[in-house]
């Protein structure tokens, strides 16, 4: 299994950029641009809450678990 950044999904639905999202965090845009292209090797709790609480949005709705391909 593995986790599966869904929240440039989420923007593009809003019509929000990561730019508009990083002033309404104050999270740094390049961390959310991380996140949006499944880069970040971690997810720090508190920007996590933050995306979600300017999202109005669950955890769910930003995060997917995906059973890896078998080769």
């Amino acid at each position: 299994m593995r986790v599966v950044v869904t929240l440039q999904n989420v923007l593009d639905s809003r019509s929000i950029s990561q730019h508009q999202l990083s002033k309404l965090t104050n999270i740094p845009q390049p961390a959310i641009n991380l996140m949006c292209n499944n880069k970040a090797v971690r997810f720090p709790l508190d920007r996590l809450a933050k995306i979600c609480e300017a999202l109005e949005c669950e955890i769910t709705d930003v995060l997917k678990l995906e059973k890896e391909q078998s080769e």
